[in-house]
């Protein structure tokens, strides 16, 4: 119904007895009142898309809030802006959906994980997001969301038995509501200052001479490129995804050396590392074998190198388990395996080079760690001599260990 809109109607008409009364302004085109059954009145607008003709209705308030002289106000200008090409139903959904933590999450991983952190942790705070976040929160506002609402999700998890993944949600939970203050999605941080639930324990698994040889000897059944992996983190003490990512412009065989650029180093630092003694032969092996122009260990995309090891490590735990029994059939019960981390290589190698006497800053300097003070910023020796010196000693010691003989004189070789 049209009328003529003034401050005396729209104070005194009436409310329907039943459903809704909807009355037009017949000064302000599209502008709508619309009084329900229990007296609440509600300023619509009616505007058709330029584009395709559909109608739309647009909520703009009720009234005693909004005034008939705002509502007219508000009237024109989205008309003007539906003119320009503005859609005010769809750019309301849109605010709307970017409070919503879900909309947050897909944020924080499209504007901050994937393009600042590395693959694997950012594929981790995916994981995290879908299995411990969404169900949970993912149909409420990121701004309702409080610190008690936090506090019972890390509790519950580590009531699971998964103390350490209450503490990595946690963190996610800070990062993700500390990216959202900066986007002005939410005011505060619900995360800030909880304590951590889990109690974590660092680990050290490092394995024993009994445990390397068997491990050693199982790999002697697997495919060159399971072998070469798992061999080449005893002798390097390089990272996994390093390892597994080494490309062959990354390797100066000649010069005995693998360059890690400073984009695949996990702590964003470039690094050489000697290769010498068995290292060097496999990589001259796979070098001599056909294989991918870019990767050492190409995976089962052509333009990717291998990302999961998961099912070579089950094997190889049963395998080194069977070997161990064979040397000492005591060492392990029957059917038991040989319990390690890929990590647990690296820090064998590292431990064990410790313990033949090579200094633990040069074992620093193989392991590419971060070294703090101010003596580090000062301190710009690569180091290369003393690395390459050290693992041509470890890949003796190592030999011994293998073949149970007594180690002969080490050379330490020069860069």
């Amino acid at each position: 119904m049209r009328a003529n809109l003034t401050d005396v109607f729209v104070q005194s008409v009436k409310a329907p007895e039943r459903g809704q009364a909807e009355y037009w302004d017949r000064k302000e085109r599209g502008l709508g009142l619309r009084v329900s059954q229990g007296g609440r009145r509600t300023w619509t607008l009616l505007y058709r898309l330029p584009t395709d003709g559909r109608l739309r209705r647009f909520t703009l308030g009720t009234y005693p809030v909004l005034s008939l002289k705002d509502a007219r106000e508000q009237a024109r200008d989205k008309l003007a802006d539906v003119q320009k090409g503005a859609d005010p139903v769809l750019e309301k959904q849109e605010r709307r959906a970017a409070d919503d933590f879900a909309r947050l999450c897909e944020r924080y991983m499209a504007e901050h994980a994937l393009k600042k952190k590395r693959p694997k942790p950012a594929r981790e705070d995916q994981r995290i997001i879908n299995k411990e976040l969404l169900p949970r929160w993912g149909s409420r506002k990121a701004g309702d969301i409080r610190r008690m609402d936090v506090i019972e999700l890390t509790d519950a998890i580590e009531a699971r038995g998964k103390g350490t993944m209450a503490n990595r949600t946690l963190a996610l939970v800070s990062t993700v509501f500390a990216f959202g203050v900066d986007k002005g999605v939410v005011e505060a941080n619900p995360a800030y200052r909880v304590k951590k639930p889990g109690e974590e324990r660092t680990r050290d698994r490092v394995l024993n001479e009994g445990e390397i040889r068997a491990l050693w000897t199982a790999l002697e059944s697997e495919p060159l490129k399971w072998r070469a992996i798992f061999r080449l983190a005893l002798l390097t003490a390089q990272r996994r995804s390093e390892i597994t990512g080494m490309r062959w412009d990354e390797v100066d065989l000649d010069g005995g050396w693998w360059t890690i650029p400073a984009e695949r180093a996990k702590n964003g630092l470039a690094h050489r590392v000697p290769l010498v003694g068995e290292a060097a032969r496999i990589v001259r092996e796979l070098a001599r074998k056909p294989h991918d122009p870019v990767f050492v260990f190409r995976g089962g995309r052509v333009d990717r190198p291998i990302a999961n090891l998961q099912k070579p490590a089950r094997r190889l735990k049963v395998k080194s388990g069977d070997e161990l029994r064979k040397a000492i059939p005591s060492a392990l019960p029957d059917g038991q395996p040989v319990d390690f981390r890929f990590h647990d290589l690296r820090r064998t190698a590292a431990s064990l080079m410790t313990g033949s006497k090579i200094p633990r800053l040069v074992v620093s300097k193989i392991l590419n760690h971060v070294e703090r003070g101010i003596t580090a910023v000062y301190d710009r020796h690569a180091y290369d001599s003393e690395k390459r010196g050290a693992l041509t000693r470890w890949d003796v010691r190592l030999r011994q260990i293998l073949t149970g003989k007594a180690a002969a004189k080490v050379v330490e070789l020069r860069a």
